[in-house]
């Protein structure tokens, strides 16, 4: 039975190596490689490596080596066939029938690949070329060193009609060949054919094992259409292609997330900036395939589209297709941009430290949901208010996961309780989900308890967390640190906890973690939960956090009374959520100044509604313009 190379390929990017040899051997991660006791022979010392990015396994005692389909016939005592089909079976591919013909159209794809190759390298030859000064001066002016074109392995078609197809000619590759990768266009009027790139710098479009399978090419000159792409080909399926992933693939795998960006140019100018795990994909929405390529390498790859109407369109568009395909510990999360700028122009104008401002604010999946339903329309009537439901309900339906979609069902609900119910969960405040004070902030002190005026007011407070390392960062590290250190306060206040809007992404992470084990483990103390929290990865994180509160440190200790820790940080968690409020308004501020709708200024009301609420203030008549605004 013959197998064409793109179905191996197809189950070599479904089943990666290390989940496969994982459910045989216990591997460890170091660095770039799987580390384990050799399957093979007997070991007590581990020097059995899996190579992800390689798609191969070796072992330094007993010289083993091979693919996942020489794992699977030496583990299970299998034919390469059988081997090929069960992988297949793993990787939900349908074994195509073997025949002659199918033979056949093995070996002339694997001769594609040799044009596509040669193309590659005669573009790259014209760029380097007299006739490709204007190009890489073009380049040069969009930021870009050698070493990024040589990376990237940019090229130049001349303007000419044929000659690309002259030059391939020259070197044995025959005319129908060149038509069934894309390279030339076959007029329907019976012309002869000619080159399909025509005075465009070239970006070669590369699959996961770094062979040239298709061209995008941008117009240097006044053009149609400023970018083209190869059409589908026997190499080419652009829904299951991520421009730039063979050259990201190590970073996203060092980084454990990636960054998804629009274009050629954003992917770019991303790594030219430093951030090597950026890829794109070409022309098309996030697709399924796209997602699963992601997904094996990054559990919450980064959506960073660009910041204008049709960018929050396509992350919304990509948030909601995600939905049915989440499953435990894989989402998308999102980085809001600028209005009017894309990656490129960004790190061109403010430099890759903008661009990292705006990765460390990128939001969750759940959250973008929220504030999409939340700000689209009107909510200020009970009919209007349960539109809002149905519409979060329709959401949370199209989640396949149960387990997912229960968690977000209790999410979405809390939040909604939170701000549309005044007495849902009164020891929370009726504004929980956003840092709403408690019952005992609004009515006063009960008997017993410490008078208001031994109280630290909201300035005094804030005055308090801000020391040290910053006011959001000091009063975040105390929102967790608390926790951390008095694992018995998170039954009086988990709910708030998993509800916090974390500024600071490692945080929220850390958060998760928190959750976790407190969902699988019963009796925490402060020693258990901290070497759970270690055994993730957290552990220098803990010692970064513990420094981090500021003046709070003795209560970060366990030199203060339960009573009073919860007291203090239900009023951080105010103070937290108010602060929160102020920066949604500046950022729907910027929406109805560019859009201008109904909408978006029903947006800005809602939330200075809110914010009036959480701090005591009624709010009416003419919005009120924050001062970053104005």
């Amino acid at each position: 039975m013959t197998f064409t190379p793109q179905f191996l390929d197809d189950i070599r990017a479904r089943v990666p190596l290390s989940d496969l040899v994982g459910r045989r051997v216990k591997l460890t991660r170091r660095g770039k490689e799987h580390l384990g006791l050799c399957p093979f022979h007997n070991e007590k010392t581990p020097s059995f490596t899996v190579n992800d990015d390689k798609a191969f396994y070796h072992c330094f005692g007993c010289q083993a080596h091979g693919s996942a389909f020489d794992f699977v016939m030496n583990t299970e005592g299998l034919s390469f066939p059988e081997a090929v089909e069960r992988l297949a079976g793993q990787a939900g591919l349908a074994v195509p029938a073997s025949t002659p013909a199918a033979a056949e159209a093995a070996r002339k794809q694997a001769t594609l690949y040799d044009v596509m190759e040669k193309a590659a390298g005669w573009f790259q030859t014209q760029l380097l070329s007299a006739s490709g000064t204007a190009a890489r001066q073009y380049l040069e002016g969009r930021g870009l060193d050698e070493a990024t074109i040589e990376t990237f392995r940019l090229g130049l078609a001349p303007n000419s009609n044929k000659a690309l197809k002259d030059a391939l000619l020259a070197r044995g590759v025959a005319e129908e060949q060149m038509l069934a990768t894309g390279l030339l266009i076959k007029p329907e009027d019976g012309r002869g054919t000619y080159d399909r790139y025509r005075h465009r710098i070239i970006f070669p479009i590369s699959d996961t094992r770094g062979r040239v399978i298709a061209f995008g090419g941008r117009a240097l000159g006044d053009a149609k259409a400023k970018y083209i792409n190869s059409p589908e080909t026997v190499l080419y399926h652009k829904g299951s292609v991520l421009f730039g992933l063979s050259t990201a693939r190590a970073a996203i795998r060092d980084q454990g997330t990636a960054l998804v960006a629009e274009g050629y140019m954003d992917v770019i100018a991303l790594h030219a900036a430093g951030f090597t795990n950026a890829v794109a994909p070409l022309g098309t929405a996030l697709t399924e395939d796209q997602m699963g390529l992601l997904w094996r390498l990054a559990p919450e790859p980064v959506l960073c589209l660009d910041g204008d109407a049709a960018g929050r369109r396509a992350a919304l568009a990509a948030a909601e297709h995600a939905l049915p395909l989440l499953k435990p510990g894989f989402s998308l999360r999102f980085a809001q941009l600028p209005t009017g700028e894309d990656p490129d122009s960004l790190i061109q104008t403010h430099g890759p430290s903008a661009m990292t401002e705006v990765l460390k604010h990128a939001l969750r999946l759940d959250e973008l949901l929220w504030r999409k339903e939340r700000g689209a329309r009107r909510v200020d009537s009970p009919e209007r208010q349960a539109g809002l439901r149905a519409r979060l309900e329709a959401l949370v339906g199209q989640i396949k996961d149960q387990g997912i979609r229960e968690a977000y069902q209790r999410l979405f609900k809390a939040r909604f309780d939170a701000e549309f119910r005044p007495e849902f969960r009164p020891d929370l405040g009726p504004r929980s989900s956003l840092g709403g004070g408690s019952r005992r902030g609004r009515e006063g002190a009960r008997p017993g308890s410490p008078s208001m005026a031994a109280r630290p007011g909201p300035a005094l407070l804030q005055s308090a967390l801000a020391r040290g390392s910053g006011e959001s960062a000091s009063r975040e590290a105390f929102l967790a640190g608390a926790i951390v250190n008095h694992p018995e306060l998170m039954e009086r206040v988990s709910e708030a906890f998993a509800q916090v809007a974390f500024q600071d992404t490692a945080l929220d992470s850390l958060r998760s973690a928190i959750l976790k084990v407190f969902g699988e483990v019963e009796g925490l103390d402060t020693g258990a939960l901290k070497s759970h929290l270690k055994r993730q990865g957290f552990g220098e994180y803990l010692d970064r956090l513990a420094k981090g509160a500021g003046s709070m440190v003795p209560i970060m200790r366990g030199e203060a009374p339960l009573e009073e820790i919860e007291r203090i940080w239900r009023d951080a968690l105010a103070l937290h959520g108010r602060l929160v409020l102020h920066s949604e308004i500046e950022s729907a501020w910027t929406d109805f100044a560019e859009e201008s709708s109904d909408a978006a200024r029903d947006r800005v009301k809602n939330l200075q509604e809110e914010l009036g609420g959480a701090e005591g203030v009624t709010t009416r008549g003419n919005l009120l313009k924050p001062a970053s605004a104005v």
